[in-house]
């Protein structure tokens, strides 16, 4: 996923419709036959499909456009013309479908089960000179044109949907937790920022697939465009909640979570809000817990856990906290119930 794109804008149009023909019987013995030009054909949709195997929009990077077929001309003796192909575009799941030009949301992928959106329906054939026959217009020498094609200019957005969301500081263990607690794979390293997309996993927990998010560390000063989590936290703005993980190594680690609680504020209120769990992660280093303690105590209206990735430790504890996180139905529930 080295080719990471969570946003682009591309062309759509379903084509035109067919024209109806104008055409005469014409057989041996028969000079005077009467109109007999067949109907267009109907040009093709525009579909976005979701497709569960993709993780990405690079593809439609590639391609900016994305055009129906059109549907083929009537033809002599009644004959139909050819309908259009529709056109199939290929999207993640929790796609954002916008306006380019207005800004207006066309289709939220992650607020619905839909697997299948057409946003354009093919244009109509035009009818042939033989629907226009009539007692007083025998031989009619017009059709009707197809109808125009819809061509519309959309902004596509990724929006991945998880259950939770990690928050911290450039190494401060995410990617390495979320490698221990699901099947994900992400680049870890002894240095800060090796995460540099997001990344996703599945903790499989008492019968049930909690989906765990880890975006790049998000950096003091984000909000005025330093580093990079701040551009990916639109991908933790749909979680259930959020799981902010503070080293405790660090000598600032008690000031680190009001400060990505600021970050996260000015980003969107409504992602502040959210429900979340404060995890001091490196509890090895923290040999007398001396500090899980302090981090407790300073933030009691939260709850508070301590894992070490090292040692492996408290990952169970880890578990249920996250199972009990994603199980909350409604987004506005005070931590204390998780």
């Amino acid at each position: 996923m080295e080719g990471f794109v969570d946003e682009t804008t591309i062309e759509v149009s379903s084509g035109h419709g067919g024209a109806g023909a104008v055409s005469f019987r014409r057989e041996k013995f028969v000079p005077y036959g009467g109109p007999d030009g067949g109907d267009g054909g109907r040009s093709g949709d525009v579909v976005f499909q979701v497709k569960q195997n993709l993780r990405t929009l690079s593809h439609l990077r590639m391609k900016r456009h994305w055009f129906a077929g059109n549907g083929g001309p009537g033809l002599g003796e009644k004959r139909h013309g050819k309908n259009g192909d529709p056109v199939y575009i290929p999207i993640p799941p929790g796609t954002l479908v916008k306006d380019a030009e207005t800004g207006a949301v066309l289709k939220d992928f992650s607020k619905s089960d839909e697997v299948r959106w057409v946003m354009h329906e093919g244009g109509r054939g035009g009818q042939g000179n033989w629907h226009f026959r009539s007692a007083r217009h025998q031989v009619p020498r017009f059709s009707q044109p197809g109808e125009p094609g819809h061509a519309t200019k959309v902004i596509v957005e990724l929006n991945i949907i998880a259950d939770i969301g990690f928050v911290g500081f450039p190494n401060a263990g995410k990617s390495t937790l979320l490698s221990l607690l699901t099947n994900a794979n992400p680049k870890i390293a002894p240095y800060p920022f090796t995460t540099k997309i997001p990344n996703l996993g599945v903790l499989h927990i008492h019968d049930s697939d909690v989906v765990l998010a880890d975006i790049p560390g998000i950096l003091e000063g984000a909000s005025h465009g330093l580093g990079l989590g701040f551009q990916f936290l639109k991908h933790i703005s749909r979680t259930k909640g959020l799981a902010f993980l503070i080293d405790l190594s660090e000598e600032n680690y008690l000031s680190s979570y009001e400060t990505l609680e600021n970050e996260l504020e000015v980003f969107s209120a409504e992602l502040a809000a959210k429900p979340r769990i404060l995890i001091g992660s490196k509890t090895d280093l923290d040999e007398d817990g001396s500090r899980l303690k302090t981090l407790a105590e300073t933030f009691k209206d939260h709850r508070v856990l301590g894992v070490s990735s090292y040692a492996r430790d408290r990952l169970d504890e880890v578990r249920e906290a996250f199972f009990e996180l994603a199980a909350l139905k409604d987004e506005g529930l005070d931590e204390e119930k998780v």
